[in-house]
């Protein structure tokens, strides 16, 4: 063996959200999984963020194939911005493959990428690589891990799991087959590690199906029941409670519609034909007899519950007596839209249920106690958390040590930061692109820091636009100045200021310091001195200068 096998995280390592990670081998390399991630705070405009893969497309022919865990979007949502770049098979369980084939037909990708089914205990065959899928218990069907046989050794990527003895769907997790890797021995494994800081046990997706039973019990007007668009598992389990209180199911927006109907032909959610009502048809029936499942726990401003809340959606119309249900637990980062969708929701007169009241929701990671069950079942010798905020790798690889792994073989490391194996070992290498790239509309990576500097100068002190006419032959002052401020004071309120401005253009004119070609940084320079002695702020100054 003359060839490095290389580790390379270029997404959701150091942050929730956009994971995919390379397994490389000499001139192959596989990926699993390819997610999107919701902006921070501070991206400003930004719809989502995907990962970096410049180290791919400067290395064209390097990555083989993507496997996908499950279907969730911080997996699956990014492939319709990469896969244009980097046609590459997709490799996926049965619902996975369905929630991207949605995805693709949106895209217009559908009949250009290759995707194969695969289950659990099928191997695959790509270069150097043997890939074996695991059957692994989250908060979606089919979700499983990947143990990657490679000439170096045995790689263990565990996806999102936690060890449920009660799934919704009854599929217990697959502890004989982890044994069995660890058995055959491991060289790394790398471990979602979501909830490192939650001590014990993850509960139980049944605990969901006792707590929607007694909300249902108790509801006498319509319920609402708000989750994610791919989260199967919920879906059915609002289903079943619904049959068992003789309501009715209306399902709205189109993520979750698309979502529902390539479920119930795949087989993964079961419901007698006449549960279900179109939304047209609520009016006809009690309000006790009707459930409503939507999307917006994350307080998406074009979800159905979002719309709902703000009194914008042209279906449903909130009521008093409603009681709505947010299944789900908020993204870090999507607090304060989550927090004023829950208000407004109050506003209208809803009950509403969310996490903090009640356990409408369960995580689908492994707490402490699971992940070092995880660790013993596979027994590896080399470590990498993934899949968490720094802070959450950290306290992972403190578990790891607890269970008797070497801190030198323990790597937590951030996106783009690539871990070599040879024949003397584990070693960091070099560090690959790794900045985000993010999405404005159809704008795929046009957004970088300078943009987002101006958006944060222009949300924090608004702009002036001054507009002046000059003699084309003479220089001479035309027309003008006219001032223009949005975001920065109010003009009627502040005429004396905007006076000022206007008489410092023109002293800049009368006086020979400037001409045509460098009026406008003069003016910019000599406005913003002015702007920021009177009032402390910095508008973006904008001069226009035209010749006539």
């Amino acid at each position: 063996m003359t060839e490095s096998l290389r580790i390379v995280p270029l997404g959701g390592v150091g942050e929730v959200g956009k994971n995919m990670t390379l397994i490389e081998y000499g001139d192959d390399a596989i990926a699993i999984d390819c997610g999107l991630m919701f902006p921070e705070n501070d991206m400003l405009g930004i719809d989502l963020v995907i990962p970096n893969i410049t180290y791919l497309l400067d290395n064209p022919e390097l990555l083989r194939a993507i496997f996908l865990t499950h279907g969730h979007e911080d997996h699956i949502g990014a492939l319709p911005y990469i896969l244009p770049e980097i046609p590459v098979p997709l490799y996926a369980t049965r619902l996975t493959q369905g929630l991207i084939e949605v995805k693709l037909k949106e895209a217009k990708l559908h009949s250009k990428i290759e995707i194969n089914t695969v289950n659990a205990g099928s191997v695959i065959e790509i270069g150097p690589f043997k890939i074996e899928p695991f059957h692994v218990c989250h908060s979606i069907p089919d979700a499983v891990g990947y143990a990657v046989w490679t000439p170096r050794g045995l790689i263990i990527h565990t996806g999102e799991y936690k060890f449920d003895q009660s799934p919704a769907n009854g599929q217990l997790p697959d502890l004989d087959r982890l044994r069995a890797y660890g058995d055959e021995g491991v060289l790394a494994l790398l471990s979602d590690s979501t909830n490192a800081e939650r001590p014990g046990h993850t509960p139980s997706e049944q605990i969901v199906s006792e707590t929607f039973e007694e909300i249902f019990e108790q509801a006498k007007g319509r319920i609402i029941v708000a989750t994610f668009a791919s989260n199967i598992s919920r879906v059915q389990q609002v289903i079943n409670t619904a049959l068992k209180h003789e309501r009715r199911v209306a399902v709205v927006g189109r993520s979750m519609v698309e979502n529902v109907k390539m479920a119930r032909e795949l087989g993964y959610l079961t419901a007698p034909e006449g549960i279900f009502l179109q939304t047209h048809e609520l009016d006809r029936f009690p309000p006790s007899k009707i459930v409503i499942v939507c999307t917006g726990t994350q307080g998406e401003p074009t979800s159905a519950l979002v719309r709902m809340a703000n009194q914008e959606h042209h279906q449903v119309s909130l009521r008093r007596g409603d009681t709505v249900i947010l299944s789900a637990t908020a993204i870090p980062g999507n607090e304060e839209l989550v927090h004023r969708t829950i208000n407004n929701l109050f506003r209208l007169g809803a009950d509403v249920i969310y996490q903090s009241l009640m356990p409408v929701h369960v995580s689908g990671h492994a707490a402490q106690d699971e992940q070092k069950l995880m660790v013993e079942l596979v027994r590896p010798e080399y470590f990498i958390p993934i899949q968490g905020e720094y802070r959450m790798l950290v306290l992972h690889g403190r578990l790891g040590q607890e269970m008797g792994i070497p801190p030198a073989n323990i790597f937590v490391v951030e996106n783009g930061q690539v871990i070599e194996f040879d024949e003397k070992g584990a070693f960091l290498a070099e560090r690959v692109p790794s900045g985000p790239i993010m999405v404005d509309g159809l704008g795929i990576g046009d957004v970088g820091s300078v943009v987002l500097r101006d958006r944060h100068l222009l949300s924090r002190d608004g702009f002036v636009v001054v507009v002046i006419a000059l003699d084309q032959k003479t220089g001479e002052l035309i027309e003008g100045p006219d001032i223009i401020s949005r975001g920065f004071v109010f003009v009627r309120d502040s005429e004396d200021l905007m006076e000022a401005a206007k008489e410092r253009v023109i002293e800049l004119l009368e006086s020979g310091k400037m001409h045509r070609d460098t009026a406008p940084t003069v003016i910019s320079d000599q406005l913003s001195q002015l702007f920021y002695q009177r009032t402390h702020r910095n508008p973006m100054i904008f001069p226009m200068v035209l010749e006539v």
